[in-house]
C-alpha cells in the first residue's frame, strides 16, 4: 500500500544536520507515526515519503523553507535580567523554559548584558537542512479512534469558549 493522503503511517527514521552531527532519531520498536496530510510532521518530510510503500528506505533532505523555515527576527525578544535567578551565570546558548499563556515555551539565549537578555523564541532546527535516513515500518487506513484523535483539542489554548477567537472551543492547542 503506497503512502498518501490521510493514511496512517509508521516511520523509523535518524535526523542528521550538514555537520553530521545526530540530532533525533525514533526508539528502536517506537517509529514516528502519524496521518498524511494533516499537519503532523513537516512538510518537506510528509512530501518525500508520498508513493513509498512499507519496508522502503530513503534518505531524504529537507531545505529550511519545508522544515521549520527561517530564524525569524520578531521571535527574537529581550527579557529584563531580574526575570532570571540572580546566582546563575547566564551564557550565549544556553536553554530555559518559560510558562507563557500557552504552556511551557524553550527558548535559547542569544545575547546577555546586565540589564537585559536576548531569548531566540525560533525552533532549534529553523534555518537547518535536516537529513533524514527513513525506513516504512507501516501503512494503513486510520482507525476511527485516530481520527477521532485529530478532531480532539490538543492541550487547549487557556481560552474559554465564549473568548477564543482562535478555536471557539476552548481547547484548541494554539
Amino acid at each position: 500500500m503506497k503512502i498518501q493522503d490521510n493514511m496512517y503511517v509508521a516511520i523509523d527514521y535518524v535526523l542528521t544536520l550538514d555537520s553530521g552531527e545526530e540530532v533525533d532519531r525514533s526508539q528502536t520498536g517506537s517509529p514516528l507515526s502519524f496521518i498524511v496530510g494533516q499537519g503532523q510532521i513537516i512538510p518537506g518530510l510528509e512530501k518525500a515519503i508520498l508513493g513509498m510503500a512499507k519496508g522502503d528506505s530513503a534518505k531524504i533532505v529537507v531545505e529550511p523553507v519545508d522544515g521549520y523555515g527561517q530564524p525569524r527576527e520578531d521571535l527574537y525578544h529581550e527579557i529584563p535580567r531580574s526575570q532570571f535567578p540572580a546566582e546563575v551565570d547566564i551564557k550565549p546558548g544556553m536553554v530555559f523554559e518559560a510558562r507563557g499563556p500557552r504552556g511551557p515555551v524553550a527558548f535559547q539565549v542569544k545575547t546577555v548584558t546586565d540589564e537585559t537578555v536576548t531569548a531566540d523564541l525560533n525552533h532549534p532546527m529553523a534555518g537547518k537542512r535536516l537529513h533524514f535516513a527513513v525506513t516504512v515500518a507501516e501503512t494503513r487506513q486510520p482507525t476511527t479512534a485516530e481520527l477521532a484523535a485529530l478532531a480532539a483539542p490538543a492541550g487547549g489554548c487557556g481560552c474559554t469558549p465564549s473568548t477564543c477567537t482562535t478555536c471557539g472551543t476552548g481547547g484548541c492547542g494554539d
